[in-house]
């Protein structure tokens, strides 16, 4: 018999990936086949999965706890918001169409079939399923037809641990409000709350604990410490957390677009010692630097428009004047060339874009989107890179002269003559360390440190699988889990 455990939130970023990831990596130890879920994630960080699919980012780290290779079961319900009130929909991996949020709340019910579809496959394989809810579910406007949290919960009948973070305040108001606003049948599915991100003296808190049970007859399984210098990738939203920086130090600016899509690119540079990488936002002056990277977007056209509308590229220009380097990834990349088209009216309204004429280059949008891992050798150094593709850009032009050599035979992005703008469609490329140094030198960095990216996740998930073990009641949790 496969068993259901389900975890959710009292809000957005209140430690649900966190402990699906922690409770994965745990019964991993044991010994336990365990799958993540998440039936419904709306995010831009995403991920390419083994069968040629693409789910949130959160559920391939979640994958990686669990000893797994991502698959598109793992995340059936994939929103990528391009505007305020409107998101291409991707089900089971594949890209559907646009919707405006009103037309897929009606859409619903034919998400939930693909829902509880991969769901019955998934414990139909594992003895366990691990499940992450999304936002919060007593957000009253979104009960009708939900299937991302207490809906999916009640239709595959299945308990629910509640979670929330104390570093926010008003922890106790977050848990008792939450479950007054579900239903009776709701309210008995939560078998036990978790208490997330506590820093400071336990005894402090008990009294505040005891008097949670007492009011709401449900246990505390748990309080979770505050632990620091902690990475788990985002799911969401952009992480600005950085090392201690030491030695000679290489500045990078990454300006942050309306629409910035899989900004996890720039995870290993935050975590670089030697790096002092800065997120610019609205309104803000692009800074000297020795690197400035254009990040991924949604809304590739739309994003131009507001890096024009800040006068960004000035500042790139006058960058590059004074021998700035400057890098572009996958919608980056599409901005340097010297126009965008998108016919079908993909991100917004059809039509075309002027680029930034860095790179002789054109782009074509186009329906299929381009999802695969690869692997393959830098122009720079040769240095062996690995990453993956997520786009519906075609691009073509002079431009394309092999920034990336692909194992695959075929050649990705380009580098101007003068050596000074690099593109690439290739995500995840400063994960791999030959590949992370070798950018580091061209942009300037004459030492480079090596930091094994890979290693530091892995290390930063056993240690969520230890407060696992010292912090919760691993007893009941065992029992919930069917074991």
């Amino acid at each position: 018999m496969s068993a259901t455990l389900m975890v959710q939130g009292t809000t957005s970023d209140a430690g649900k990936s966190t402990l699906v990831t922690a409770l994965c990596r745990w019964l991993k130890r044991q010994g336990v086949a365990v799958v993540p879920f998440k039936p419904q994630n709306m995010a831009l960080n995403s991920a390419v999965t083994s069968d040629g699919g693409e789910i949130g980012r959160a559920q391939a780290v979640q994958a990686q706890a669990a000893g797994l290779t991502p698959h598109t079961d793992m995340n059936p319900v994939l929103l990528k918001p391009n505007s305020d009130t409107g998101a291409q929909v991707i089900i089971h991996g594949r890209a559907i169409g646009n919707m405006h949020a009103v037309a897929y709340h009606d859409y619903k019910q034919t998400a939930r079939a693909a829902v509880l579809e991969s769901h019955q496959r998934l414990s139909a394989q594992y003895p366990v399923v691990m499940v992450e809810g999304a936002g919060s579910p007593a957000e009253i406007n979104l009960r009708a037809g939900d299937i991302a949290n207490m809906g999916f919960a009640e239709a595959v009948d299945c308990p629910v641990i509640l979670i929330a973070d104390i570093d926010k305040g008003g922890v106790f108001a977050h848990l008792v409000g939450t479950l007054a606003l579900l239903s009776e049948s709701e309210q008995a599915r939560v078998q036990g709350f978790v208490i997330n991100r506590f820093r400071g003296d336990l005894s402090l808190l008990q009294p505040g604990l005891d008097w949670l049970e007492q009011r709401t007859g449900k246990p505390v399984l748990g309080v979770l410490p505050y632990l620091m210098d902690f990475h788990l990738e985002a799911e969401d939203a952009v992480a600005t957390r950085q090392v201690t920086q030491a030695g000679q130090q290489l500045k990078v600016v990454v300006p942050v677009l309306p629409r910035i899509s899989n900004h996890t690119d720039f995870d290993p540079l935050r975590l670089h010692p030697q790096v002092d990488l800065q997120f610019i936002g609205p309104g803000q002056a692009i800074p000297p630097a020795d690197l400035i990277i254009l990040p991924g977007s949604k809304s590739v056209r739309a994003d131009l428009d507001f890096l024009r509308e800040q006068g960004w590229p000035a500042a790139i220009e006058h960058h590059l004047r004074y021998g700035g380097k400057l890098l572009g990834i996958c919608g980056g990349l599409q901005m340097l060339g010297t126009q965008i088209d998108d016919p079908h009216g993909l991100e917004g309204a059809p039509g075309s874009s002027a680029g930034l004429g860095l790179l002789d280059i054109s782009t074509v949008l186009e329906p299929e989107k381009q999802l695969r891992n690869v692997q393959g050798r830098l122009c720079l150094e040769q240095a062996a890179v690995s990453g993956y593709e997520i786009h519906a850009g075609v691009s073509a032009g002079a431009g394309l002269n092999g920034a990336v050599q692909l194992n695959d035979g075929r050649s990705d992005g380009g580098m101007s003559v003068d050596g000074q703008v690099l593109g690439t469609y290739l995500h995840g490329l400063f994960e791999s360390s030959e590949a992370c140094g070798a950018l580091l030198r061209w942009a300037g960095l004459r030492e480079v440190q090596t930091v094994d990216y890979h290693a530091l996740r892995e290390r930063d998930i056993e240690r969520l699988a230890d407060l696992v073990e010292a912090h919760l009641d691993t007893a009941r949790l065992r029992e919930l889990c069917g074991l």
